[in-house]
């Protein structure tokens, strides 16, 4: 599956596409957030996205990062996409979780909208695995975080450099939104305030 544009700046097709789209919450766990670089702001961004999502009937995949040791997805986001499923993973990347890669396959889905922990490991090595796969990778910037903001930052930089789409929560949500006076819209417009 090859999705040419990813890599094709100012081509016709630039716009990201809900349709298209399938979201990806990575390892928002209960004893790796709270070591989080601006745990709340991030938390409260993640939310808002998560609500978003649900609101614009985007599919989302949530994974878990050796739940043994890291424990489970925190509450704040087990509420928001109940009933939860949950891809557990030993692999630093979701495209090394073969259940992953199927359910992505499965999705017939080209784009990935990537919210969660930590920016420098998991979310770049996922994200780069996706392109090489021929996925658009979409990070929402402000919805990642790091332990310490300077890997955080060097990631996103390598992510842009390598391809990878670099988003905030309010750009991504009225993006796939694509017009005012919706009902859609409107949720988003309430979310963001």
């Amino acid at each position: 599956m090859a999705v040419t544009w990813a890599r094709n700046r100012g081509g016709p097709e630039m716009r990201i596409n809900r349709k298209d789209c399938t979201g990806l919450v990575v390892d928002i766990q209960e004893r790796l957030f709270p070591h989080m670089s601006g745990k709340d702001a991030l938390l409260k961004r993640c939310l808002i996205l998560l609500e978003g999502l649900k609101v614009l009937q985007v599919p989302l995949f949530v994974t878990e990062q050796y739940p043994g040791g890291l424990g489970a997805t925190i509450d704040q986001v087990k509420r928001i996409l109940e009933p939860l499923t949950v891809i557990e993973k030993t692999a630093f990347s979701c495209c090394g979780e073969p259940a992953f890669r199927s359910s992505l396959v499965q999705s017939g889905r080209n784009s990935v909208i990537i919210c969660g922990i930590e920016a420098h490991v998991c979310i770049l090595q996922t994200a780069v695995d996706l392109l090489e796969e021929g996925y658009l990778p979409v990070v929402v910037a402000d919805c990642t975080g790091s332990r310490n903001p300077a890997d955080k930052e060097i990631a996103l930089e390598r992510l842009r450099v390598e391809g990878a789409v670099i988003t905030t929560c309010e750009s991504i949500l009225f993006e796939l939104a694509g017009e005012a006076g919706t009902d859609q819209f409107k949720a988003i417009s309430r979310l963001v305030k």
